[in-house]
């Protein structure tokens, strides 16, 4: 990882994504280097890889065993909530939804999200940190990487408006069709809680989506960070046929922003946890 990467948003989230490689690249049970040789390995402070180590034990993807070190945590269960052949109608959470930026900027895609994004390691991507607000009160951080090649002079204001999805349709020619979407519980850190206004180790829903084109290319890649006190999920189950009602385009879509899907493209829920209202 580069050590001189700028923003302190930025740091966390990159050291945080390389802990996620070693943890990905082994099984449960392995054990992973000490909290002093992965500051050697990544370049970055004590207090950076203790925060990030910190966040995974509390989202249960490591376990600390005292004297002994830190391994990877059993494999979580998995539930689906919707059937994977199904399209997926997503209700609008409530209240008036604002942005503001946090991180802007353009680096290559290490690892972990070049996987995700199936890109080179080296490709550049869009980086945006942003906290999302309802009525003006913090309610979610948002971490979005988008491939680079896709939003040549992509602007802040562009992202503050919710305008992506409808840049890349109209700019580029890049039409969204599918994304798939996982949910699970989790914490926030103290730099979270601080950016949120909520106590550390607060509760906190933890939003993961990758969203594709209709040729199937991933275009981006996000994890969100919902306030747990504040924003709950409700499954909508269809038992059977109704009659069609045309969506309410108003409003916003939980763990997705605003403007994202506004011209009809499907979202699907070939998912490990779904999309649902938020309230």
């Amino acid at each position: 990882m580069d050590a001189d990467v700028p923003g302190t948003v930025l740091k966390r989230e990159r050291t945080r994504d390389a802990v996620l490689e070693l943890i990905e690249s082994r099984s449960p049970g392995d054990a992973i280097p000490s909290e002093r040789a992965l500051c050697s390995l990544l370049g970055v402070s004590r207090p950076t890889v203790r925060a990030a180590v910190d966040e995974l034990v509390a989202a249960g993807l490591l376990v600390r065993e005292h004297g002994r070190g830190m391994f990877v945590a059993p494999a979580k269960i998995t539930q689906e909530l919707v059937a994977g052949d199904r399209s997926l109608t997503v209700p609008q959470a409530a209240g008036a939804w604002s942005s503001r930026l946090l991180e802007f900027t353009t680096l290559q895609a290490g690892a972990r999200v070049g996987r995700k994004l199936r890109m080179s390691p080296a490709a550049e991507i869009v980086y945006v940190a942003r906290l999302r607000l309802v009525d003006g009160a913090p309610m979610a951080i948002e971490h979005l990487h988008i491939r680079a090649e896709l939003v040549p002079g992509l602007s802040a204001q562009e992202l503050e408006s919710g305008d992506l999805y409808e840049h890349l349709r109209a700019t580029h020619g890049v039409h969204v069709h599918e994304a798939v979407q996982a949910i699970e519980p989790t914490v926030v850190t103290r730099a979270e809680a601080k950016l949120l206004g909520v106590p550390e180790l607060s509760p906190a829903l933890l939003f993961e989506r990758l969203t594709s084109d209709t040729s199937g290319r991933p275009v981006e890649y996000v994890h969100s960070l919902y306030r747990g006190d504040r924003y709950r999920i409700v499954s909508r189950l269809a038992l059977g046929p109704a009659a069609e009602v045309a969506p309410d385009r108003e409003g916003h879509h939980p763990g997705i922003p605003p403007g994202d899907f506004a011209h009809g493209d499907a979202i699907t829920s070939s998912t490990r946890g779904d999309i649902q209202t938020g309230a």
